[in-house]
């Protein structure tokens, strides 16, 4: 199956958030076991606050898809660091709200998935997007989940919600995520939400400034997540 471009984004009344929510090429969640890994690239110089970095490695990454004991505890408090090249960022996970989908964020985060992977797309004042070993909105973990967002879900700014292709059913997630950059990015309650970031937005605001290709959004620096890391505390 062929997949959709990372984000659409429809100049009309409803903004349109689409990515690679499933496993790489193709539709399949069959588990496999994990393949090459991209390396973490060494900081080099300063740019306009971020890191420069050299480009992390395209990557085939699959993971097995997680299993009940990789869930997070219901009252437990699960925050995830982000150390990118542009700053640190916070992200408290929501697994009241969403308990597959966080637990299914916070298992990558334990994998190492998201070390040494991009934020590949920056659209300003709408989004920033990562998490795909392939660096080009095309990647995925190996596996999907699926977890209907609330139907009052609101996209405001701070939110990290799940990318997926357009022709996926709402709430369908793999390893790409986005955060939100604008006061409110207007998307319908299709995306489910891992949950929101509570510090580092100043982090969150260097990436969201940085150049971009005009064709596809890309960042003409690598923007790099050098490594993620968990902490979940009762």
């Amino acid at each position: 199956m062929r997949r959709l471009p990372t984000l659409l984004i429809a100049l009309a009344a409803t903004a349109l958030l689409a990515g690679c929510g499933g496993g790489g090429g193709s539709s399949s969640t069959t588990a496999k076991a994990p393949a090459a890994v991209a390396t973490t690239p060494a900081p080099t110089a300063s740019v306009g606050g971020c890191k420069q970095v050299k480009p992390a490695t395209p990557a085939k990454h699959d993971v097995p898809k997680p299993t009940k004991q990789d869930a997070l505890p219901a009252d437990a408090t699960a925050v995830v660091t982000l150390v990118t090249s542009c700053g640190p960022i916070t992200i408290t996970l929501d697994q009241k709200a969403q308990p597959k989908t966080a637990s299914s964020f916070a298992y990558l985060v334990k994998k190492g998935f998201y070390d040494g992977l991009t934020f590949h797309r920056v659209v300003p004042n709408f989004v920033i997007q990562g998490g795909d070993p392939q660096g080009d909105g095309q990647g995925g973990p190996g596996y999907a989940i699926r977890e209907q967002p609330p139907a009052d879900a609101q996209y405001t700014r701070g939110v990290v919600a799940m990318a997926k292709t357009q022709n996926e059913p709402a709430g369908t997630s793999g390893s790409q995520f986005f955060i939100v950059t604008a006061p409110d990015a207007g998307l319908p309650p299709d995306y489910a939400i891992a949950g929101k970031v509570t510090g580092g937005d100043q982090a969150v605001q260097q990436i969201a400034q940085v150049q971009t290709n005009p064709a596809d959004e890309q960042p003409v620096q690598p923007v790099v997540i050098i490594k993620a890391t968990l902490k979940v505390s009762q």
